[in-house]
């Protein structure tokens, strides 16, 4: 490598030969700096039109990229973070990327063929990258044994509390344990043991033991140390997960790392995501809590040891607490004291005795946060842009005007030219209910403007943004959106959405996916769970679709709408979302909100002048965003953005 000139991709990869064709970079990370994806940036062509690339994260210390560089290349240069080693360049045949292909995934290979046949560059290079690059979660042992590097850790005078919660009959596991502790190369200052029951007649020297108090408090349980970690007997923290737990703590209250759990699959966990910590717990075990945290949480007691943790956890999130994730594999876990039923019901009393706004319950095995609405209950104006289309505009007017229930709507259809007589004649029906306004705009298609001037006509508190294509299937889906978009610090609010065979269409937005934003698990049935069974419960996201997004029209506002300029028709939604949590609006998807959408079927596939028209907007969002693309927080650097799906790279 050498340096370029440019500050963003300052680096040039000067291969041997100038190869082109299929090529595999190993590199290596640094996983105790901030996560961030290498990017690898083509220019093509005589006039250097640029084609990037995002890469693998090197959370595990080492990555490995498969890439197609194009046959017009004229330079490679990179971007990559701090730690950054490019250790090997191999190249590859396209014989053997196609016979690799057609032994894992034959009917990709067949796709990947009829693309290369076709002239599709990218489909043919995303199809084979897919088959040949992506690795399924559930093989995760064996790829990471291939990539984990040990890493040198600078050492901390962090002062760490080990506690571990015993019941009768663990003293093998107990023993375990602590043999993972006494491995460690941030050693613990001191270790103890709390029983549930009586302490056995011989304890184990190496910890001091007492009987758990019900009555202690979370300050209580840390006595002198700087930092309390929690741990169950048979939990088997890593060599260096205390080592890369103390730095991370430095600037948050809490920190935390991945996991493997006792059925043996990855826990790769977003970075802090409180929404989605408190439904699933997934912050789990040999994480660390802060002295000052907690110090500063109420001194209530944790209660029944089966629910400390819980009660821990639960007071730093609602005490607004900051997490620190560390996205590397730092234990294996045993189980939970706690089966679903058990925990929500320990949280919903946790969440009273807190005096938190919200409840907890358990709906379809997982565990709902329910939040309240504002009473009066907010106005809430749906503003759908639309043209032509009598079969869409009056099936979606029908589900919000007849099928929602809601005390108090506003329907407002921003019309851009629609000439077909029965929708004209629809649309003087609709005039007739005075909750109908209808904005005719028929300027050049610019989806942003439409919707930006719905807005502005609009009245309600809550404005929430409807494709014509999309048909409501349950009639609480408004109040569920309202409730989450009515929060103080949530911005956007997304809706699951559902192709008509049932399959999931949107389960929020990961940025990077595909190359900019995509939709995580797209074609994956309806009732997948996700990965920590995220699909199942509300949850932070980065964006979510403006096919269905409620946001609070002060807000949306603040931020200055869509911008029509630069994404006049794509990346709006995304780019808005992004701006919303740059002025501090986190954005939430929820599955208590399920719609049907046919998507982008009033509009039409991207081909010719309107293909060069997303590519251009594509290069803005890119540009724009490039830091969030290089990291999406909810989305874990070891996770594939080749693919829709929760795979490895």
């Amino acid at each position: 490598m050498e340096p370029t000139d440019d500050p963003v991709f300052d680096r040039r990869l000067v291969l041997p030969d100038h190869p082109v064709g299929w090529v595999v970079l190993s590199y290596a990370g640094d996983p105790t700096v901030a996560p961030r994806r290498p990017i690898v940036r083509v220019l093509r062509g005589a006039d250097g039109t640029p084609l990037d690339f995002i890469l693998p994260g090197a959370s595990h210390g080492s990555a490995h990229w498969l890439g197609l560089i194009p046959r017009d290349a004229r330079e490679i240069r990179l971007s990559a973070g701090a730690g950054f080693v490019l250790e090997r360049v191999g190249a590859r045949r396209e014989v053997s990327v196609l016979a690799q292909c057609l032994l894992r995934r034959p009917w990709r290979f067949v796709s990947a063929l009829y693309e290369r046949l076709r002239g599709s560059e990218r489909r043919y290079r995303d199809i084979l990258r897919g088959a040949c690059a992506v690795t399924p979660l559930r093989h995760y042992g064996s790829w990471a044994a291939s990539r984990n590097r040990p890493i040198r850790i600078a050492p901390t005078d962090l002062r760490i509390r080990c506690l571990i919660l015993a019941r009768p009959g663990e003293e093998a596991a107990l023993a375990a344990t602590l043999d993972a502790l006494d491995a460690q190369s941030h050693q613990a200052r001191t270790i103890a043991v709390a029983w549930d029951d009586a302490i056995p007649a011989s304890p184990d020297p190496r910890a001091d033991h007492w009987r758990w108090d019900a009555r202690a408090t979370p300050a209580a349980l840390i006595a002198e140390a700087d930092a309390l970690c929690l741990l169950r007997p048979g939990d088997i923290p890593a060599p260096d997960a205390l080592a890369l737990l103390a730095p991370a703590l430095a600037e948050a209250d809490l920190a935390y790392g991945d996991a493997i759990g006792p059925d043996d699959r990855p826990q790769l966990k977003p970075d802090w995501s409180p929404d989605l910590a408190l439904a699933t717990g997934y912050v789990g075990r040999a994480a660390l809590f802060s002295h000052t945290l907690l110090l500063q949480l109420p001194a209530t007691p944790v209660g029944p040891m089966a629910e400390a943790i819980l009660a821990i956890e639960t007071a730093a999130i609602v005490a607004g607490a900051r997490g620190a994730h560390v996205p590397r594999v730092i234990a294996r876990t045993t189980g939970e004291c706690l089966d679903p039923p058990a925990r929500a019901q320990a949280l919903d009393a946790r969440l009273k005795m807190l005096g938190a706004p919200i409840n907890a319950s358990l709906r379809n095995g997982a565990i709902h946060l329910g939040w309240p609405l504002p009473q009066p209950a907010p106005k809430a104006s749906i503003v759908i842009p639309s043209r032509d289309r009598l079969d869409l505009i009056e099936r979606v007017c029908r589900g919000v005007l007849h099928e929602t229930a809601y005390p108090d709507l506003e329907l407002i259809i921003v019309d851009n030219g629609s000439t077909d007589p029965a929708v004209l004649a629809h649309y003087e029906n609709l005039r007739l209910d005075p909750r109908v306004r209808i904005l005719i705009d028929p300027q050049p298609f610019n989806f942003a403007a439409m919707v930006n001037a719905g807005v502005a006509a609009a009245t309600g508190a809550v404005v929430v943004l409807l494709n014509n294509d999309v048909a409501v299937l349950e009639p609480s889906w408004l109040d569920a959106m309202v409730r989450q978009a009515s929060r103080p610090e949530v911005g956007a609010v997304g809706a699951k959405l559902l192709y008509a065979d049932g399959s999931l269409q949107h389960a929020g937005v990961v940025v990077g996916l595909g190359g900019r934003a995509g939709h995580i698990l797209r074609r994956r049935p309806g009732d997948t769970p996700g990965h920590l069974g995220r699909l199942h419960v509300a949850h932070e996201v980065s964006a979510v679709t403006a096919a269905c997004l409620a946001v609070a029209r002060e807000k949306y506002l603040a931020v200055g709408g869509f911008d029509a300029e630069a994404f006049p028709v794509d990346f709006n939604d995304v780019d808005f979302c992004l701006r919303l949590g740059a002025a501090g609006w986190k954005t939430v998807w929820t599955p208590a909100a399920t719609l049907a959408h046919l998507e982008s079927v009033s509009r039409g596939p991207s081909v010719g002048a309107k293909r060069a028209r997303f590519e251009q907007e594509a290069a803005r969002f890119s540009e724009r965003w490039r830091d969030v693309i290089c990291h999406d927080p909810y989305y874990h650097p070891a996770l594939s953005l080749t693919t829709f799906g929760e795979d490895l790279e």
